[in-house]
């Protein structure tokens, strides 16, 4: 019977290390991985907040320009939707309409995404964040015969005489209607026409900060003329825009809607 050759010590080494890792081995690597791995979660949640930023402000700064352009064609800002009329604008019960321009939640509605003509993130007709929000829309309703609300009233009502009244402040007051202190008005006096803004990551929820108290939210039910706007901190995260009064009345002049 043949005998088999011996095998080297070369060999035999060659085999003792083809056993693969030690359980200490493999535990080292899933440890240096998963250290590796929570190094990174933080970085890849800031960069999909970034990008959720990012896109929220696309998506005002793309209904600032979508009112802009309802207004200029209907000679009028369309009212804010309520929170179950599925994006169309929503008219205060009791005879309100285009004609009056009486609507039903001048300050705390949302943007009328399906009466803009916008194309709406959910099935129900609203415009949607990046979070999954429905974003926000206020509009004037200074003046007794809501001229910026009603068809023609702009021009029924004459340049000189149109007073927005929605303030934009950088702090929360303690005071009604009024900015915290004098300097802190982000907005030409007496106020703008319009503000939209998203209540941000928090939104769901609502924010808790009197920052965020003084935006209408599902936390906050305060419908005052006073919005709070300023950069983003650890209790507030709101995001908003608002359209100027002097941009709005060149474009209804240009358009011919005033004189």
């Amino acid at each position: 019977m043949p005998r088999l050759p011996k095998l080297s010590s070369n060999t035999a080494n060659s085999k003792r290390h083809l056993r693969g890792f030690t359980l200490i081995e493999l535990a080292m690597v899933l440890l240096i991985m998963g250290l590796l791995l929570a190094g990174l979660v933080p970085t890849i949640s800031s960069l999909m907040e970034q990008k959720y930023t990012s896109e929220t402000r696309k998506q005002l700064d793309e209904i600032q320009q979508a009112l802009i352009g309802f207004t200029v064609t209907n000679g009028r800002l369309p009212c804010p939707a309520s929170a179950n009329s599925n994006g169309a604008e929503s008219f205060a019960s009791g005879g309100g309409d285009k004609t009056n321009g009486k609507c039903s939640n001048f300050r705390d509605g949302f943007v009328p995404a399906a009466t803009l003509g916008i194309s709406a993130s959910n099935n129900l007709g609203y415009a949607m964040d990046a979070w999954g929000n429905r974003i926000r829309y206020a509009v004037t309703s200074a003046g007794s015969t809501n001229p910026f609300t009603s068809a023609n009233g702009m021009r029924k009502q004459g340049i000189d005489d149109l007073s927005p009244d929605l303030l934009v402040c950088s702090s929360a007051s303690s005071e009604p209607d009024k900015c915290s202190v004098a300097n802190s008005s982000l907005t030409s006096n007496p106020g703008v026409p319009v503000v939209i803004y998203s209540t941000g990551k928090n939104g769901g929820s609502g924010g808790t900060s009197t920052d965020e108290a003084e935006n209408p939210n599902p936390n906050s039910a305060d419908s005052d003329r006073i919005f709070v706007s300023h950069s983003p901190t650890t209790d507030f995260d709101d995001i908003m825009v608002w359209v100027s009064p002097h941009v709005l009345i060149n474009r209804m002049v240009r358009a011919g809607r005033l004189p």
